[in-house]
Protein backbone atom coordinates (compact mmCIF):
# COMPACT_ATOMS: atom_id res chain seq x y z
CA UNK A 1 0.00 0.00 0.00
CA UNK A 2 1.12 3.52 0.00
CA UNK A 3 1.03 6.09 2.82
CA UNK A 4 -0.47 8.89 1.41
CA UNK A 5 -0.27 11.57 4.85
CA UNK A 6 1.16 11.52 7.94
CA UNK A 7 -0.28 13.74 10.97
CA UNK A 8 1.67 14.69 14.07
CA UNK A 9 0.09 15.96 17.53
CA UNK A 10 1.78 16.70 20.85
CA UNK A 11 5.26 16.75 20.10
CA UNK A 12 5.14 12.93 18.56
CA UNK A 13 7.83 13.88 15.83
CA UNK A 14 10.17 15.51 18.39
CA UNK A 15 9.59 12.52 20.66
CA UNK A 16 10.03 9.75 17.88
CA UNK A 17 13.54 11.20 17.38
CA UNK A 18 14.46 12.14 20.83
CA UNK A 19 13.27 8.70 22.65
CA UNK A 20 15.21 6.67 19.48
CA UNK A 21 11.81 5.49 18.22
CA UNK A 22 13.13 6.47 14.45
CA UNK A 23 13.75 2.67 13.58
CA UNK A 24 10.61 1.20 14.78
CA UNK A 25 8.62 4.09 13.43
CA UNK A 26 10.74 3.65 9.62
CA UNK A 27 9.80 -0.25 10.51
CA UNK A 28 6.08 0.49 10.70
CA UNK A 29 5.64 2.12 7.42
CA UNK A 30 8.10 -0.20 5.72
CA UNK A 31 5.32 -3.09 6.78
CA UNK A 32 2.53 -0.72 5.46
CA UNK A 33 3.77 -0.27 2.08
CA UNK A 34 4.92 -3.75 1.85
CA UNK A 35 1.48 -5.00 2.38
CA UNK A 36 -0.18 -5.18 -1.21
CA UNK A 37 -3.72 -4.29 -1.83
CA UNK A 38 -5.86 -4.13 -5.06
CA UNK A 39 -9.52 -3.09 -4.78
CA UNK A 40 -11.94 -3.09 -7.21
CA UNK A 41 -13.11 0.81 -8.50
CA UNK A 42 -16.22 0.82 -6.81
CA UNK A 43 -18.16 2.25 -3.87
CA UNK A 44 -18.07 -0.19 -0.64
CA UNK A 45 -17.25 -3.19 -3.25
CA UNK A 46 -14.25 -4.10 -1.34
CA UNK A 47 -14.25 -6.01 2.15
CA UNK A 48 -12.23 -4.06 4.94
CA UNK A 49 -11.24 -6.99 6.82
CA UNK A 50 -9.41 -8.69 4.45
CA UNK A 51 -7.11 -5.40 4.31
CA UNK A 52 -6.97 -5.70 8.14
CA UNK A 53 -6.07 -9.01 7.61
CA UNK A 54 -2.95 -8.56 5.57
CA UNK A 55 -1.80 -5.68 7.45
CA UNK A 56 -1.57 -8.06 10.69
CA UNK A 57 0.12 -10.55 8.78
CA UNK A 58 2.64 -8.07 7.73
CA UNK A 59 3.44 -7.35 11.45
CA UNK A 60 3.67 -10.89 11.87
CA UNK A 61 6.01 -11.12 9.07
CA UNK A 62 8.46 -8.71 10.49
CA UNK A 63 8.87 -10.78 13.44
CA UNK A 64 9.95 -13.52 11.26
CA UNK A 65 12.17 -11.48 9.73
CA UNK A 66 13.90 -9.57 12.76
CA UNK A 67 14.12 -13.62 14.39
CA UNK A 68 15.95 -14.75 11.31
CA UNK A 69 18.88 -11.67 11.86
CA UNK A 70 18.88 -12.22 15.70
CA UNK A 71 21.19 -14.86 17.42
CA UNK A 72 20.13 -18.28 17.46
CA UNK A 73 19.52 -17.67 21.33
CA UNK A 74 16.07 -19.45 21.85
CA UNK A 75 13.97 -16.75 23.01
CA UNK A 76 9.87 -17.74 23.83
CA UNK A 77 7.89 -15.36 21.56
CA UNK A 78 5.46 -14.97 25.35
CA UNK A 79 8.96 -13.61 26.68
CA UNK A 80 8.20 -10.03 27.73
CA UNK A 81 12.57 -9.30 27.18
CA UNK A 82 12.31 -9.92 23.43
CA UNK A 83 11.63 -6.90 21.19
CA UNK A 84 9.07 -8.37 18.64
CA UNK A 85 5.60 -6.57 17.81
CA UNK A 86 3.49 -7.36 20.26
CA UNK A 87 -0.09 -7.90 20.06
CA UNK A 88 -2.23 -7.11 22.21
CA UNK A 89 -5.34 -8.83 23.94
CA UNK A 90 -8.91 -7.60 22.97
CA UNK A 91 -9.79 -3.73 24.19
CA UNK A 92 -6.57 -2.68 23.98
CA UNK A 93 -3.85 -1.63 21.40
CA UNK A 94 -3.22 -3.74 18.73
CA UNK A 95 0.40 -3.83 18.24
CA UNK A 96 2.83 -2.90 20.60
CA UNK A 97 6.79 -2.85 19.94
CA UNK A 98 9.37 -1.57 22.64
CA UNK A 99 13.15 -0.26 21.98
CA UNK A 100 15.74 -1.48 24.52
CA UNK A 101 19.11 0.18 24.41
CA UNK A 102 22.25 -1.35 27.24
CA UNK A 103 19.37 -2.99 29.18
CA UNK A 104 18.46 0.39 30.98
CA UNK A 105 16.35 2.89 28.57
CA UNK A 106 13.18 1.38 27.36
CA UNK A 107 10.32 2.99 24.99
CA UNK A 108 7.83 2.06 23.25
CA UNK A 109 5.26 2.82 20.50
CA UNK A 110 1.70 1.69 20.57
CA UNK A 111 -0.07 0.97 16.70
CA UNK A 112 -4.19 1.38 16.36
CA UNK A 113 -4.93 -0.35 12.98
CA UNK A 114 -9.10 1.06 11.77
CA UNK A 115 -9.26 0.14 8.69
CA UNK A 116 -12.49 -2.28 8.98
CA UNK A 117 -13.90 -1.49 12.02
CA UNK A 118 -17.20 1.74 12.19
CA UNK A 119 -15.70 5.24 12.23
CA UNK A 120 -16.99 6.05 15.35
CA UNK A 121 -14.73 3.34 17.22
CA UNK A 122 -11.93 6.10 16.90
CA UNK A 123 -12.93 7.35 19.62
CA UNK A 124 -12.39 3.91 21.83
CA UNK A 125 -8.84 4.13 19.55
CA UNK A 126 -7.96 7.22 21.45
CA UNK A 127 -8.82 6.41 24.85
CA UNK A 128 -6.87 3.08 24.71
CA UNK A 129 -3.40 5.26 23.57
CA UNK A 130 -3.92 7.78 26.42
CA UNK A 131 -4.79 5.59 29.01
CA UNK A 132 -1.58 3.49 27.49
CA UNK A 133 0.15 7.18 27.89
CA UNK A 134 -0.74 7.73 31.29
CA UNK A 135 0.07 4.09 32.77
CA UNK A 136 3.49 4.79 31.19
CA UNK A 137 3.08 1.31 29.20
CA UNK A 138 3.88 3.35 25.22
CA UNK A 139 5.10 6.22 24.82
CA UNK A 140 3.78 7.79 21.56
CA UNK A 141 0.36 6.05 19.83
CA UNK A 142 0.26 5.63 16.03
CA UNK A 143 -3.70 5.43 14.64
CA UNK A 144 -3.50 3.91 11.23
CA UNK A 145 -6.68 4.61 8.81
CA UNK A 146 -7.83 4.22 5.36
CA UNK A 147 -7.68 7.73 3.05
CA UNK A 148 -10.69 9.51 2.10
CA UNK A 149 -10.36 7.81 -1.51
CA UNK A 150 -9.60 4.01 -0.11
CA UNK A 151 -12.06 4.12 2.79
CA UNK A 152 -14.94 5.20 -0.27
CA UNK A 153 -13.97 1.90 -1.84
CA UNK A 154 -14.15 0.11 1.06
CA UNK A 155 -17.23 -1.35 3.39
CA UNK A 156 -19.58 1.23 4.41
CA UNK A 157 -18.49 3.46 7.18
CA UNK A 158 -15.56 2.83 8.34
CA UNK A 159 -13.12 5.14 9.83
CA UNK A 160 -11.14 7.80 7.02
CA UNK A 161 -8.36 10.32 7.34
CA UNK A 162 -11.33 13.03 8.02
CA UNK A 163 -13.02 11.34 10.36
CA UNK A 164 -10.02 10.84 12.44
CA UNK A 165 -8.67 14.16 11.98
CA UNK A 166 -11.88 15.49 13.21
CA UNK A 167 -11.83 13.19 16.33
CA UNK A 168 -8.93 14.30 17.27
CA UNK A 169 -9.35 18.24 16.58
CA UNK A 170 -12.74 18.35 17.22
CA UNK A 171 -14.82 15.68 18.92
CA UNK A 172 -11.82 14.90 21.70
CA UNK A 173 -10.11 18.12 21.77
CA UNK A 174 -7.59 17.57 24.11
CA UNK A 175 -6.33 14.51 22.12
CA UNK A 176 -4.42 17.09 19.85
CA UNK A 177 -2.12 16.92 23.33
CA UNK A 178 -1.01 14.00 23.49
CA UNK A 179 1.89 12.24 21.40
CA UNK A 180 -0.33 10.76 18.03
CA UNK A 181 0.35 10.40 14.80
CA UNK A 182 -2.38 9.27 11.94
CA UNK A 183 -1.16 7.72 9.02
CA UNK A 184 -3.22 7.62 6.18
CA UNK A 185 -3.00 4.72 3.59
CA UNK A 186 -3.97 3.85 0.38
CA UNK A 187 -4.09 1.02 -2.24
CA UNK A 188 -1.63 -0.26 -4.17
CA UNK A 189 -3.97 -0.10 -7.64
CA UNK A 190 -7.20 -1.40 -8.91
CA UNK A 191 -8.09 -5.07 -9.73
CA UNK A 192 -11.61 -6.23 -11.68
CA UNK A 193 -11.99 -8.63 -8.51
CA UNK A 194 -12.73 -6.89 -5.07
CA UNK A 195 -11.19 -7.32 -2.01
CA UNK A 196 -13.72 -10.65 -0.19
CA UNK A 197 -16.20 -9.32 2.30
CA UNK A 198 -16.59 -11.31 5.49
CA UNK A 199 -19.98 -12.96 5.87
CA UNK A 200 -22.03 -11.27 8.37
CA UNK A 201 -25.72 -12.49 9.97
CA UNK A 202 -24.94 -16.29 9.54
CA UNK A 203 -25.64 -17.35 12.86
CA UNK A 204 -28.89 -18.53 14.69
CA UNK A 205 -30.81 -15.30 14.11
CA UNK A 206 -30.33 -15.27 10.70
CA UNK A 207 -33.23 -15.20 8.32
CA UNK A 208 -33.52 -18.48 6.43
CA UNK A 209 -34.57 -18.87 3.07
CA UNK A 210 -38.32 -19.66 2.63
CA UNK A 211 -38.62 -23.41 1.02
CA UNK A 212 -42.07 -23.54 -0.94
CA UNK A 213 -43.10 -27.24 -0.96
CA UNK A 214 -45.57 -28.57 -3.66
CA UNK A 215 -47.68 -30.84 -2.04
CA UNK A 216 -49.70 -33.36 -4.70
CA UNK A 217 -53.57 -32.18 -5.83
CA UNK A 218 -55.56 -34.71 -4.10
CA UNK A 219 -58.80 -32.96 -4.83
CA UNK A 220 -58.28 -34.23 -8.43
CA UNK A 221 -57.84 -38.06 -8.12
CA UNK A 222 -61.09 -39.85 -7.73
CA UNK A 223 -62.22 -41.55 -5.18
CA UNK A 224 -61.98 -45.57 -5.66
CA UNK A 225 -65.51 -47.22 -6.61
CA UNK A 226 -66.56 -49.53 -4.56
CA UNK A 227 -66.58 -53.39 -5.23
CA UNK A 228 -69.29 -55.41 -6.37
CA UNK A 229 -71.60 -57.13 -4.58
CA UNK A 230 -71.62 -60.90 -5.59
CA UNK A 231 -75.42 -62.31 -5.50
Amino acid sequence: MKISALRFYGGSREKVCRLALAHIFLELQEILISTQVEIQDKIHANGAGEVRKRIDEGFIAANVRNALGKSKKKVSPLDEENDDWKVAKSGDIDWVKRFRYDNTIVTRMGVEIQVSGRSDLLARDIIHIRNNLQDSIIDIGVIVVPSDEFAYRLTDRVASLSYAIKYVETELREAQTYPIILIAIEHDGYSDIPQPKTPTNTGKGAKKEKVNVVKPATDSVPAPMPAPKLE
